[in-house]
């Protein structure tokens, strides 16, 4: 583990990128407390699972739409604001 300052990160940041790609933990402190990490993203964070996506798209296609467009919703609510 390497401990690198705010003011270090700052102008090296590319550099501690790499370094925590290459497998080293990078910790940025700030007033000699540790604030923050970097680490590479694994491959399973990076993307939600399909079963997310499946889920979201029965959510949207199961709710009762409102019968306006959003312009319409929007000049409603500013009108109901006004009286």
């Amino acid at each position: 583990m390497t401990v690198y300052s705010v003011a270090d990160a700052k102008s090296g940041l590319p550099r501690l990128i790499d370094r925590a790609l290459e497998g080293e933990e990078v910790i940025i402190s700030r007033h000699g407390k540790a604030v923050a990490e970097l680490r590479p993203l694994t491959p399973a964070s990076r993307r939600a699972p399909p079963a997310t996506y499946a889920w979201l798209k029965a959510r949207r296609q199961g709710r009762k739409g409102v019968g306006l467009s959003s312009v319409e919703l929007l000049r409603q609510l500013y009108e109901d604001a006004e009286a």
